[in-house]
């Protein structure tokens, strides 16, 4: 899927250049030596997403020239992102630039990003679950990123609207027409990915918790799912709390567990067995939506599980998939020979080897 990785002050790396095979690899080292950044540079490269920060700048190395670059191939076609600071970002697939992010990803692949802070999706507020179903969606519905940023600008002008002591009404409704076109595609995407989700998940978390669990899935649209009627409900509210209460930006993912809530009444292992099962299940929902397998990058995961959990998780992945791991240690790795036939690349101080 991935057959090479380059990058240029990307992270703590002055240059990296890498042949990725085709089953994966494993990246060990100590921590803070780059380990992360290499899956990060990836999840840049294929899908314009970091899942550890939002601001480019951020990636940029310090020592660098106020800039990164990444290039690769990919699903045989070569691509590249170059950020500068004060630039617009540019897309460019087999040497032909890409007018935006979208026109950029509409023939990219897919991933799965697996990390130990994944536990906030099940017991962290409602902006993780949101973002997990977002990185779904967005990767399974062509239309899903571009109504997200429509929604996400006409939000913000409309919070700065109500945020106005004189009550600018006709104003704030002028952006109500644009989320609410925005928000059926985000909607309609987002309960078709978690009813595809559910089943996925609840088998998952079946078998890795070793022993039967009833988990229940439920989308919960803030509102109602008709969110004109929902503004018209909530307009007097609204004005006086001066923030948008209603609409898929406060919209909820709701975990039960044998009938109560995973992240309130949940055990940390309950938490976290569901957290690895929703990150499998997302794999499962990509694959079978696009006929392809995603890569799936694995951040330090398997050395912090116990055995059994680690086992299940393993035996979990599939062996057709591209798989990009990083550990501290090799301790575990001997227990899955699929796992341990991977290429081993040791990573220190922003070198690869």
């Amino acid at each position: 899927m991935l057959r090479t990785l380059r990058a240029v002050d990307f992270r703590c790396f002055e240059s990296l250049a890498l042949e990725v095979p085709a089953s994966g690899a494993v990246f060990t080292g100590r921590n803070a030596q780059g380990k992360t950044s290499v899956l990060e540079a990836v999840c840049l490269l294929i899908r314009l997403h970091s899942p550890r920060t939002a601001r480019m700048s951020t990636l940029a190395r310090i020592d660098g020239a106020g800039g990164f670059g990444l290039a690769g191939e990919a699903w045989n076609c070569e691509r590249r992102v170059d950020w500068r600071s004060r630039q617009p970002m540019d897309f460019r697939v087999d040497g032909e630039t890409r007018a935006s992010q979208g026109a950029y990803l509409e023939d990219g692949g897919l991933l799965v990003w697996m990390g130990n802070d994944d536990i906030e999706m099940v017991r962290g507020g409602g902006e993780t679950r949101r973002r997990y179903l977002d990185f779904i969606g967005s990767q399974v519905a062509p239309d899903y990123r571009r109504a997200l940023a429509r929604y996400r600008r006409a939000l913000k002008a409309r919070n700065f609207l109500l945020k106005d002591p004189a009550r600018r009404e006709a104003e704030i409704r002028s952006y109500e027409g644009v989320m609410v076109e925005a928000a059926a595609v985000l909607r309609s995407v987002r309960v078709s990915v978690s009813e595809r989700l559910a089943p996925a998940v609840a088998e998952r978390q079946e078998g890795i918790a070793g022993h039967p669990e009833k988990l229940e899935l439920e989308y919960r649209a803030e509102g109602g799912m008709d969110l004109a009627a929902a503004f018209e409900q909530a307009r007097e509210r609204e004005l006086r709390q001066r923030r948008s209460l209603v609409g898929p930006h406060r919209d909820e993912l709701i975990f039960r567990l044998n009938g109560l809530d995973a992240g309130t009444y949940g055990s940390e292992g309950q938490q976290r067995t569901l957290a690895l099962a929703l990150k499998l299940a997302q794999g499962t929902v990509l694959a079978e939506t696009r006929g392809v397998q995603p890569i799936w990058l694995i951040d330090d995961v398997f050395g912090e599980l116990d055995v059994a959990r680690r086992n299940a998780v393993m035996k979990a992945l599939p062996g057709d998939a591209q798989r990009l791991i990083t550990t501290t240690h090799l301790d575990w790795l001997e227990e899955s020979p699929d796992l341990a036939k991977l290429r081993r690349f040791r990573v220190t101080a922003g070198r690869v080897e």
